[in-house]
């Protein structure tokens, strides 16, 4: 008799485990389905615009193109690089 529990109980904890599992999956696909909350209703949503990186001739160092210094050709992080 104590076997036929057993195995029952382990049955029934092995299906309690794979429906929880089974639940978290469908919960984690619903919340990625859902729309951004601070976005307005109507609108698509739009990620910002990257501004393009660009290497220091010098140093290496990676930086916005807004903070281009150029000289001889070449791409500068500052005044500094350029003038070396």
């Amino acid at each position: 008799m104590t076997r036929v529990l057993f195995w029952l109980a382990l049955v029934f904890l092995v299906l309690f485990a794979i429906r929880s599992k089974i639940r978290g999956m469908q919960q984690r696909a619903r919340e990625q389905q859902r729309p951004n909350p601070f976005t307005p209703p109507g609108r698509p949503q739009q990620l910002p615009d990257a501004e393009l990186m660009l290497c220091c001739a010098h140093c290496g160092v990676y930086y916005p193109a807004s903070e281009n210094v150029q000289a001889k050709g070449h791409d500068y992080c500052s005044h500094a690089h350029a003038t070396l």
